[in-house]
């Protein structure tokens, strides 16, 4: 089974010099762990939900804080707001770059004509969950783990019918 048979057509993509707020937000929202990363059409990279969870470099957090017997009530609370402002710290920071600050690259790549085995080989190879698929210079797809599981799935039930 080739990759173009079991791939999403017409990926979700995001724009190098958009904003990593903008990845973040259309990731949430369309509930996807990756975007290809375009520059106009030509593909320069992956932004994953890895990639951004890299960036909230919130320093050690407080886990010594100790108060006093008769105040160690009040610690939890006190060291979880401590952990908060660092962490609400970290995404003000981030959310003012580039996604191509953040991107992974090069895009590790598929053809479309690919067998699914190559591109599950692929996928195991460089510990990734999604690859964009390519007709030769041209993004026209993207096929993820899942996608590959549901094709075998498929392949085995026409070969049982």
């Amino acid at each position: 089974m080739k990759v173009s048979e079991i791939m999403t057509t017409n990926p979700l993509v995001i724009q190098a010099d958009a904003m990593v707020s903008e990845a973040a937000r259309t990731m949430r929202e369309k509930h996807v762990g990756g975007l290809p990363v375009l520059d106009g059409t030509r593909l320069v990279g992956m932004v994953t939900d890895s990639d951004l969870l890299s960036l909230l470099k919130t320093g050690d957090l407080s886990d010594d804080l100790w108060l006093p017997s008769p105040l160690e009530i009040i610690e939890v609370p006190i060291r979880e707001f401590i952990n908060w402002e660092k962490t609400r710290g970290a995404l003000r920071d981030i959310s003012g770059m580039k996604v191509r600050e953040v991107m992974s690259v090069p895009a590790i790549t598929i053809d479309q004509e690919a067998e699914i085995s190559e591109a599950a080989a692929v996928m195991l190879r460089e510990k990734i969950v999604r690859l964009p698929v390519m007709d030769k210079r041209t993004l026209v797809g993207i096929v993820t783990r899942s996608d590959i599981v549901q094709g075998i799935g498929i392949a085995g039930k026409e070969e049982i019918v």
